[in-house]
């Protein structure tokens, strides 16, 4: 069904604290990658942060890997998040299936919902945020800003707000486009920073945060990934959700 051997699933080199999601009769799969970890090396010398512990093409966005017996195994990463954000992570057992994947991606049809707290507390419970960005990337490191001409659009929704220690809002936020930092850089806009976010957010109240709950973790997480591929002449449902990891629930 899945185009990779039985004991395919046993031999997967997962970096400590990697949980399998799901995986549906394509070979498509999620998994849940705790903060911290890279969702591929950018080098040899990080393959031991990165999802799988193994050599990864940068060219195919394939890991490569072998078995006790010398047999070697391959795995497709479908999508990105930055090694701060936890969450749900897509790969997929062959190159077909990759690139039907990927194709479907890039006709956004992918819904992605993640939740964010941030320090203070909205105007709105719900609205749509609309910006134009820009990102930059230069030796190795990106950067967006609010000055650009990229659109950009949030779906935003309140949970709740707490004054538990300090003032934060767990939120919701649903991508309508897929910018590099989109969701750290329009939180911060709205004077909403993420917490723990050490590129767009407030620097002193992280620390505060962070010497009183004892994580440095941004409170970033991809909550749930859904959709419907088209794959071997037919429509295939899809959807993974990661729980909220539990440095979430002890902030509140």
């Amino acid at each position: 069904m899945s185009g990779a051997p039985e004991d395919f699933w046993a031999t997967l080199p997962l970096h400590e604290g990697i949980t399998l999601l799901t995986r549906d009769g394509n070979g498509l799969t999620a998994f849940d990658k705790p903060a911290g970890v890279l969702s591929h090396p950018n080098g040899s010398e990080d393959e031991p942060r990165a999802l799988l512990t193994c050599p990864y093409n940068k060219e195919t966005q394939c890991f490569t890997w072998k078995t006790a017996d010398g047999v070697e195994r391959r795995l497709w990463l479908l999508n990105r998040l930055d090694s701060a954000t936890s969450g749900v992570i897509l790969a997929a057992t062959t190159e077909k299936l990759a690139a039907a994947i990927r194709s479907h991606f890039a006709r956004k049809q992918v819904k992605k919902v993640y939740n964010a707290i941030v320090f203070g507390k909205p105007q709105l419970k719900s609205d749509l945020w609309r910006d134009l960005l820009s990102v930059k990337k230069a030796h190795g490191q990106i950067r967006t800003s609010l000055i650009g001409n990229v659109p950009s659009e949030t779906q935003f929704l309140l949970v709740r707000h707490t004054q538990k220690n300090f003032s934060t809002s767990l939120i919701r936020l649903e991508p309508r486009t897929g910018r590099s930092h989109q969701l750290r850089v329009q939180c911060a806009k709205r004077h909403l920073p993420i917490v723990g976010d050490q590129t767009y957010g407030d620097f002193a109240r992280n620390r505060s945060f962070a010497k009183a709950n004892k994580t440095k973790r941004l409170f970033l997480h991809s909550l749930e990934t859904s959709f419907t591929y088209e794959f071997g002449g037919r429509a295939c449902p899809f959807k993974a959700s990661a729980p909220l990891p539990l440095e979430f629930q002890q902030a509140y």
